[in-house]
């Protein structure tokens, strides 16, 4: 995972959203797409962007596909953000 590809990632939107709707807990592809006005191929694209830059995991359960938020690589990119600004991060806040 590079941090082109997870910007890449992040720079969109509806990706945002996911990754605001999966903050709650891990969600099945359908639960999602309940959630936006586009059709389940272009919630199905937004979510391999987000798997490829590693930001969401899935897990297959039956005929079901199950995603969560993959906090470490969101950590990581705290740490950048917090560097950027100057900061210390601490992880233990």
């Amino acid at each position: 995972m590079g941090l082109q590809q997870t910007m890449r990632a992040l720079s969109d939107p509806v990706r945002r959203e996911i990754l605001n709707l999966l903050k709650n807990g891990r969600l099945s592809a359908g639960d999602i797409a309940l959630h936006f006005e586009i059709t389940g191929a272009a919630i199905s694209r937004h979510l391999s962007v987000l798997r490829e830059a590693d930001l969401i995991r899935d897990t297959r359960e039956g005929k079901f596909i199950y995603y969560e938020l993959n906090a470490s690589v969101l950590e990581e990119i705290m740490l950048w953000i917090a560097t950027l600004k100057g900061e210390k991060y601490n992880d233990e806040a």
